[in-house]
């Protein structure tokens, strides 16, 4: 069981303090799920005051976003009220724009997908006609959420290919498509829509969406996504790594053949363009290797705890690659001779797992679960 421990000097951000507070609560609330947790087990799990858990429940409360769920037996004195938190009291939009398709998912607090929308995309259509065709499709899918009578959502969550600075929403230049070096699709999107918007890449926000979900709070993983390009989201020490450029995972960029076929980023012999060579050739069995063996290489570099496999490719073919990665990693951790093995596996989640992982962009922050940049 997590444990919270909230720490007070004399130069703390009372107002920050207070939001830092109601988000541990939060997201025990949300642990919790619909058997709820009482006020006792909220000090007891966050170091806070009996007081204090009163005050931001009953804030919680008055806000919508907590509700009671019943009563619970107590060791001693009367039953424990036990609280829950209120999934529908708020949603946020995931957005996935691929290379070559759209996908927009609207989720309730808790990351539950209550409306879906999948569109073709061109994305070398330029700037104007993606960012167009994303907000139609987020008007859309809004509108679909309000027919089942949802509220508005927090935000937008788009995740795409890198490189880009998820700080301030720039992309940089995205592999294949050079021109779009410089675009400030956040404050873009945001203008269409007028609503908040936060941009990383699809690798990080997979990732994020697979940390939150998972029960290690401090585990350490690679997702390798493997689609119309290749890229990795780090997870180190429970933590998204993105670097301080959001440079971190690049992974497809490495180079294993220094004669190889020229690369989009152009370099020569890049594990990405030998993966989709390969897959373009029918050669599957080829392209697992080639990902292992890369895979293998970030394994020895990071020494982490595992490997989840992610995108359009390896969902088509999920056994041959968890099987042909899995190989090529375990006989790297055996020559290295630590003795762990280092698991390889499909990441939960499916095709929809990016767009899933875009709107945990927006919710993380509320549950201070993640680094994830809140918001503009």
């Amino acid at each position: 069981m997590k444990s919270y421990v909230n720490r007070v000097n004399s130069g703390v951000n009372l107002s920050a303090l207070r939001g830092h507070n109601a988000a541990l609560v939060l997201d025990l609330l949300r642990a919790a799920g619909r058997a709820g947790i009482s006020r006792l087990e909220l000090a007891e799990r966050t170091g806070l005051t009996p007081q204090a858990v009163s005050k931001i429940t009953a804030r919680l409360r008055a806000e919508g976003l907590a509700a009671e769920a019943g009563r619970r037996a107590s060791t001693g004195g009367k039953p424990r009220t036990v609280l829950r938190l209120v999934p529908e009291a708020g949603h946020a939009v995931g957005l996935h724009l691929d290379r070559d398709e759209l996908r927009a998912v609207l989720v309730d607090l808790t990351g539950t997908v209550v409306a879906e929308r999948r569109a073709p995309l061109d994305f070398g259509a330029g700037a104007e006609a993606v960012v167009e065709a994303a907000a139609g499709e987020v008007r859309g899918l809004l509108a679909d959420g309000e027919a089942g009578a949802v509220s508005g959502p927090g935000g937008v969550g788009v995740a795409l290919p890198g490189p880009l600075d998820h700080v301030v929403g720039v992309l940089r230049r995205v592999t294949g498509f050079p021109e779009w070096d410089g675009f400030p699709l956040r404050d873009a999107l945001a203008a269409r829509l007028g609503l908040p918007v936060v941009v990383d890449k699809d690798t990080n926000a997979a990732a994020l969406g697979l940390a939150l979900a998972g029960d290690d709070a401090s585990g350490s993983f690679a997702y390798l996504h493997l689609g119309t390009g290749l890229g990795a989201g780090l997870v180190l020490g429970g933590a998204l790594h993105r670097g301080a450029r959001t440079g971190a995972g690049e992974f497809g960029h490495q180079v294993l053949r220094l004669d190889g076929p020229l690369c989009e980023c152009g370099d020569r012999g890049c594990v990405e363009v030998l993966c989709l060579a390969a897959v373009a050739r029918g050669e599957l069995d080829e392209a697992a290797r080639v990902l292992g063996t890369a895979a293998g290489n970030l394994v020895g570099l990071l020494d982490i705890d595992r490997v989840l496999l992610g995108g359009r490719t390896v969902f088509a073919a999920p056994e041959l690659f968890v099987r042909g990665v899995g190989a090529v990693v375990a006989e790297r951790v055996r020559r290295g001779g630590g003795g762990a093995e280092v698991p390889v596996a499909l990441a939960p989640g499916g095709a929809r797992g990016v767009a899933e992982g875009a709107a945990q962009l927006i919710l993380a922050p509320l549950f201070g679960r993640a680094n994830a940049t809140p918001p503009v």
